[in-house]
């Protein structure tokens, strides 16, 4: 047979033919054109209403809670520019444009402690050449009658160095006024 040809196929024998059918059994021939399955309607949109009620929730909880934003910013902000520098310093270290590159914090110390600590970890950060800090300081609100006394003692320390360019109680993600970020004067 010469090549692309097609084969036939070999010829069933009618006794190959009736073993066949006893093995498989009784069968129904298919419906020459299958039915259409029936027209399904387009499911409806969705609703978002387990969000819907979430945030419900969360409004109301909001409007009936007794939380006073005042609490949680209790004190006065730290602010300070060295003489001789741009009020804009001052304004981009508020805004947060420096990146803080390292931090320290002063909470469950007494004064006398935290202050040794403090000045330790700014002379380091100093001969490191860090630029932007953090100080974690505390808002005061366990102190009693003798008010914040880690926020003063920062403020009081923080004036008197030299290498201090300014100083500004940090943004509320940051620790607001329970916190400082202060701006050292860049290593000559």
């Amino acid at each position: 047979m010469p090549r692309g040809t097609p084969r036939r196929p070999p010829s069933i024998e009618d006794e190959d033919s009736r073993l066949f059918r006893e093995s498989i059994g009784a069968v129904r021939p298919l419906a020459r054109k299958p039915e259409a399955p029936p027209a399904r309607r387009a499911p409806p949109a969705p609703h978002p209403a387990q969000f819907e009620r979430d945030e419900a929730a969360v409004r109301d909880e909001l409007l009936d809670s007794a939380i006073d934003p005042a609490i949680h910013e209790v004190g006065e902000e730290l602010l300070y520019l060295r003489e001789g520098h741009s009020p804009q310093l001052l304004k981009r270290l508020r805004r947060g444009v420096f990146s803080v590159e390292d931090e320290i914090d002063l909470h469950q110390m007494d004064g006398r402690s935290a202050r040794a600590v403090l000045d330790a970890f700014l002379a380091d950060c100093q001969r490191r050449g860090v630029r932007c800090v953090r100080i974690v300081h505390g808002k005061g609100l366990r102190s009693g009658s003798a008010g914040p006394v880690l926020k003063r003692m920062t403020d009081r320390v923080l004036r008197r160095r030299g290498d201090v360019l300014a100083f500004a109680s940090a943004r509320p993600a940051q620790g607001g006024t329970g916190a400082t970020v202060v701006l050292l004067r860049s290593k000559r």
